[in-house]
């Protein structure tokens, strides 16, 4: 157990992975807890929330469940005021919901299309509703919210990638004006460009595809959630009190770095 978040309050939506294994919520959270935070752990199912708050707690931290679909206002709304209740204070808002679908803009279903963006983009916005008013009266907080290369990168239609590209190009924006604006509170908003990293959601892929995504990072390593989780303590932190409006690439290089055939 660390001191680096010691005295917080983080929430973090989409904490718990949806299959066995360590997702970038549940990473992130983890190591919020073994940091010294207090944390909210947000799923629309109270049950693996539950188990990751278990987890956490065996560990020596403090975590709690809170079930809440951060697409709809009143849970949204319901989700903050829990955490005022139980903790007194908002420190951290971790953003980590998010989804794809297949399809081009001649396949894709406008429903969706639609749904997508509430998932990944507008839930971003209820979040921020809701927990901004209490970051403000508490002199400051640090919100993260977590995005994909595939927002400033593009993603095939057929690898999931129209809509989930598009609402993380929109959460980059998202970010950037929410940093903007809440400067003068106190308040940093980054977000994270995560790659190629293996977490239960992309365990589908077998061995060969997990193969295949690690050497296509220059680093020619597989990163994990713990990876994206170690970003997010240091964005969470006092440490990065002067790192605002940034948007991070965890993803070996891929995005920076290019092998030109010799």
């Amino acid at each position: 157990m660390g001191d680096r978040l010691a005295g917080k309050v983080a929430i973090v939506t989409g904490a718990a992975a949806r299959g066995e294994g360590v997702g970038n919520g549940s990473a992130s959270a983890m190591l919020f807890a073994r940091e010294g935070a207090k944390v909210v752990l947000v799923n629309r199912s109270t049950d693996r929330a539950q188990a990751l708050a278990e987890t956490i707690r065996s560990e020596g931290g403090e975590a709690v469940a809170f079930a809440a679909d951060v697409t709809d206002a009143a849970q949204t709304e319901a989700m903050a005021a829990f955490a005022m209740l139980r903790y007194g204070r908002i420190d951290v808002l971790h953003n980590n919901v998010g989804v794809g679908h297949s399809g081009t803009p001649e396949t894709l279903d406008p429903a969706d299309w639609n749904r997508i963006f509430q998932t990944n983009l507008t839930s971003a916005l209820m979040t921020c509703k809701y927990v901004l008013p209490h970051m403000k009266a508490g002199g400051g907080g640090s919100i993260i919210n977590v995005s994909s290369i595939a927002g400033a990168l593009g993603l095939s239609g057929t690898a999931g990638g129209l809509a989930y590209a598009t609402t993380k190009a929109g959460l980059h924006g998202f970010t950037l004006s929410v940093a903007a604006d809440y400067a003068q509170f106190g308040i940093r908003a980054n977000v994270l460009l995560v790659g190629t990293v293996y977490t239960p959601l992309v365990a589908h892929l077998g061995d060969e595809g997990r193969e295949r995504r690690r050497k296509s990072v220059p680093l020619q390593t597989e990163g994990t959630g713990w990876d994206v989780a170690h970003a997010a303590v240091y964005l969470a932190s006092d440490e990065s009190r002067w790192v605002t409006g940034v948007a991070l690439p965890i993803d070996g290089g891929f995005m920076a770095i290019r092998h030109w055939p010799r």
